[in-house]
């Protein structure tokens, strides 16, 4: 009797484990889906029909300025959404970020242009984004959490990636959504078409809603809470014990974090009007996307469970040193002008260079605190890394721009300077991780280590 008792149990858990899996994929992709799907848009649409009396040069960059803003609104999401997790629950706030996204994204799809009600349009846009960036800036740290805290101790890069597999299934759907609805006469895209993808949000929340209400809250955040009860201790407020207990871990890790999300944003958005600039017809570059986030999936998840064998910080130094090697090849694939090679440039840049940094990141970032503030810390640590990454494409449309003017104005060599700066990101990421500790062996259950 016993042993079946046992039994039992040991498979209830292991069917609970593979329903937090499958929400920590699922939410984030649907998060991810509005918040790329925002990148896509910024690349094609939002110039023209946000910032029409702007030539196209500075109508792009305004429009990439506008997909940053998200980035900077991400840091407060997370303090905020990270405060709500580490007191009432990851569940719960996971719930909120979800229904937050949802309507902005929504929301988007129905806002009026420059054209219908001049400079309030990009006004609008600008606080649409900025409600995006605070639901993403809480929605990460809890589904890398949710994942990782139900996770055997062997599995914790693996399954704490499925948040970052999220990444690329949300930006796959978008591309593909929005690859769609571009094969439009480009008067009715521009009109309503580039508008469905938005809206589409909403059945996308309908679906992740219902999974993510069906899964139990981690069990690392049950027994913090419970111990917190037995003892009668009052719970110190968790931003505070972050920047007083975890002060180094919070600044290496957002370091750690910089060249992954630089390399996500550059490939999300900046890659995207760099190939079509060099001659390729935006549908295509959009499918050559596709098909790489597709490959991405898998190999963020190969890379994370490599980093559970060889651990956190060896797979993200070596993923570093090669992205610095290869960064220059990859500017020369995207810039080719030719469609296979493009294809071979985003699988290159997303499938292996970045998941090789983003594979092991979320395990590495969350590690590093304990549970009564885990949430507040890793989410803030992420999205501190992620306001870099989030100025990236206005950077490289600076830098473009410089390199356009002093090396050369046609051919793959006017964005050498784009190079040089997400060379130096992951220089940055190097530095952190190799002053950083390694995090695969941590006690989770521990709440009083510093790193």
């Amino acid at each position: 009797m016993t042993t079946e008792v046992t039994q039992h149990v040991s498979l209830d858990r292991e069917r609970e484990y593979r329903r937090v899996l499958a929400s920590s994929f699922l939410g984030s992709a649907i998060e991810y889906y509005d918040f790329l799907l925002y990148g896509t848009a910024a690349s094609l649409v939002f110039g023209p029909l946000f910032f029409s009396n702007q030539g196209p040069a500075v109508a792009l960059a305004a429009s990439f300025a506008t997909f940053a803003v998200g980035y900077l609104a991400r840091p407060v999401g997370g303090i905020v959404f990270g405060q709500l997790g580490d007191r009432i629950g990851r569940k719960a706030t996971l719930v909120t970020t979800m229904l937050m996204m949802g309507a902005a994204s929504c929301a988007i799809g129905l806002l009026p242009t420059s054209a219908q009600i001049g400079a309030a349009a990009p006004i609008l846009l600008v606080c649409l984004r900025i409600v995006q960036g605070l639901a993403v800036g809480g929605e990460w740290g809890g589904a890398a959490l949710m994942a990782l805290e139900h996770s055997p101790s062997n599995k914790r890069g693996f399954s704490a990636s499925f948040a970052n597999m999220g990444g690329p299934a949300g930006a796959l759907i978008a591309t593909l959504v929005f690859a769609a609805f571009s094969t439009l006469p480009r008067e009715q895209f521009l009109d309503w078409g580039w508008r469905i993808p938005f809206l589409l949000s909403a059945a996308l929340v309908l679906v992740g809603m219902f999974i993510r209400l069906k899964i139990s809250e981690s069990p690392l955040f049950v027994e913090a809470q419970r111990r917190s009860d037995t003892t009668r201790t009052k719970r110190e407020v968790a931003i505070v014990t972050v920047f007083t207990r975890y002060r180094t871990p919070l600044l290496l890790a957002s370091a750690a974090a910089v060249a992954a999300l630089a390399f996500q944003t550059f490939m999300a958005t900046f890659a995207i009007s760099m190939a079509t600039n060099t001659g390729v017809g935006a549908t295509a570059v959009l499918l050559c996307k596709a098909g790489a986030a597709l490959i991405h999936v898998f190999t963020i998840g190969y890379f994370a469970h490599l980093s559970d064998r060889l651990g956190r910080r060896r797979v993200l130094i070596y993923g570093a040193v090669v992205s610095i090697v290869l960064t220059l090849p990859l500017l020369m694939l995207l810039g080719s002008g030719s469609v296979a090679l493009v294809f071979a440039g985003f699988v290159l840049g997303n499938s292996i260079l970045q998941a090789s940094m983003y594979g092991p990141l979320a395990a590495y970032v969350s590690e590093m605190f304990g549970t009564s503030s885990r949430y507040t810390g890793a989410g803030l640590a992420y999205q501190l890394g992620a306001t870099v990454g989030g100025f990236t494409p206005f950077i490289a449309a600076a830098l473009w721009s410089l390199g356009q003017n002093h090396i050369a104005d046609t051919g793959w060599q006017q964005y050498s300077m784009v190079a040089v700066y997400l060379i130096g990101a992951c220089l940055v990421t190097i530095v952190a991780v190799v002053f950083g500790k390694e995090t695969k062996d941590r006690d989770l259950g521990d709440d009083t280590a510093t790193a």
